[in-house]
């Protein structure tokens, strides 16, 4: 039993030994909204900037961002029965990659893959998650205006990397609304 969790404890170490330190400040906080997989989710989240900058070149950069979520999910077919509901908390934590402007202004790009606890197993619509602790990989673009409001849009799946059978799947797509302070 130990040694089929020593990779969740081997990835939640590297996770916590490179969280940001308490005591630095709150960069930016979103709210998002998504669907997929007869799944609703409302997610909430705060972000940290990463100092390091990469690839410079041209006005452009490749950055990035821790991002810390707590989200809730509706699934309206618990068991694949329609009608029957699961209701799911996930707390979150991702770095996130993003391409973009030297100014942190204008279009960008971004990708990351994080660390998700559910509050419990998922079982909906015919998708079945095995265990607790999910990867979320995801993919996104927006575009920042001068006020600091950031707008986007995100494809998301959560899986547990094949760890342990059944293991679907979730697919979401989200709208994200962010404010940089």
């Amino acid at each position: 039993m130990i040694a089929s969790r020593t990779p969740w404890i081997a990835v939640a170490g590297c996770t916590l030994l490179t969280l940001p330190t308490p005591g630095l400040a709150i960069d930016s906080t979103s709210l998002e909204f998504g669907a997929g997989d007869h799944t609703k989710m409302v997610r909430a989240g705060l972000q940290w900037k990463w100092q390091r900058q990469w690839w410079k070149s041209n006005g452009t950069h490749l950055g990035g961002y821790w991002d810390a979520s707590l989200a809730q999910w509706r699934g309206n077919r618990f068991q694949d029965v329609k009608g029957n509901t699961q209701n799911i908390t996930s707390l979150g934590i991702t770095p996130v990659f993003r391409f973009q402007r030297d100014s942190m202004k204008g279009f960008y790009a971004e990708a990351g893959i994080g660390i998700h606890y559910l509050s419990e197993r998922y079982d909906n619509g015919n998708r079945q998650l095995s265990t607790r602790f999910q990867f979320g990989d995801l993919l996104g673009i927006g575009y920042v205006f001068q006020n600091n409001l950031d707008v986007g849009i995100r494809l998301q799946h959560f899986s547990n990397g094949g760890y342990r059978q059944p293991n679907d799947g979730v697919n979401f797509a989200f709208v994200r609304v962010s404010y940089g302070f």
